[in-house]
């Protein structure tokens, strides 16, 4: 199997913040002609928030969810100095070097579970998705979802892998149950999951959680209070998804408990 890798762009152009995220990303342009959405690594949760963005949204696209084209996003040392905004600017110089950004869909519009409704495949395949990778981030109140085309397509999985926060246990977290599930905007409709399981473990593996993971530049991976080298903390990542893997039942018993609970 031919594992694709990530483009690398550079920005030339910051257009506008979308203050709607907590980490305010930006609206940019890059040297290929394209919009994206600007994730930067200098945000209040640092390159970690780009780490979950990147390791959440390809094990998305591994496994067939629509989800845009995530590409590298250099940004050079001169970026922004013209910006007038001060919390900008000081995003921007903090950032300097590799980002994260996404390909910019014009015309999406924000997914409304009242107006849409998911077909019982498709929502279990994101809630065992958003099981798996312990995604605190698709609710009601903040969907992370897009209609573009007719199609549903995920963004933002930034708040994903919340173990690597605190960097403890994590044998542990990788073997619990994810119980915020409960809150899951598609639970409802998530009538197949056992079904997905099976589907989505055959598709994963050792091997691709593995090349997601190396994915994750150098220089994401050197954070203050370790000692650790990025090939080290690269291992703990595989290890967690891998271990996480082939204890999905554990998740998605309790997903299952908690959708009887609602429904």
């Amino acid at each position: 199997m031919q594992h694709p890798l990530l483009r690398t762009v550079n920005i030339t152009r910051y257009i506008a913040p979308l203050r709607e995220g907590g980490s305010l990303p930006a609206l940019a342009e890059a040297d290929d002609g394209f919009k994206y959405v600007l994730k930067f690594k200098g945000n209040g949760h640092g390159p970690k928030a780009l780490i979950a963005e990147l390791i959440g949204g390809e094990i998305a696209r591994t496994l067939g969810l629509q989800i845009p084209e995530l590409v590298f996003a250099n940004l050079d040392e001169a970026f922004g100095r013209t910006e007038a905004d001060e919390e900008i600017q000081d995003l921007l110089q903090g950032s300097k070097g590799l980002n994260l950004a996404l390909h910019f869909l014009s015309g999406a519009i924000t997914f409304d579970p009242v107006v849409t409704i998911v077909n019982a495949k498709l929502a279990s395949q994101i809630v065992w998705l958003d099981a798996f990778i312990t995604n605190v981030d698709r609710t009601f109140k903040n969907t992370n979802m897009l209609i573009w085309h007719k199609e549903l397509w995920l963004i933002d999985h930034g708040a994903c892998l919340y173990f690597h926060h605190s960097w403890t246990n994590w044998e542990t977290t990788a073997k619990s149950p994810f119980t915020l599930i409960k809150d899951h905007v598609l639970l409802p409709q998530a009538s197949l999951l056992e079904e997905v399981n099976s589907e989505f473990k055959k598709i994963l593996n050792e091997q691709n959680l593995r090349h997601i993971v190396s994915l994750i530049p150098d220089e994401w991976l050197l954070w203050e209070g370790t000692d650790e080298s990025p090939d080290s903390l690269r291992e703990i990542y595989s290890e967690f998804l891998t271990l996480r893997l082939e204890h999905s039942d554990t998740f998605i018993n309790e997903a299952q408990h908690a959708r009887k609970a609602l429904i």
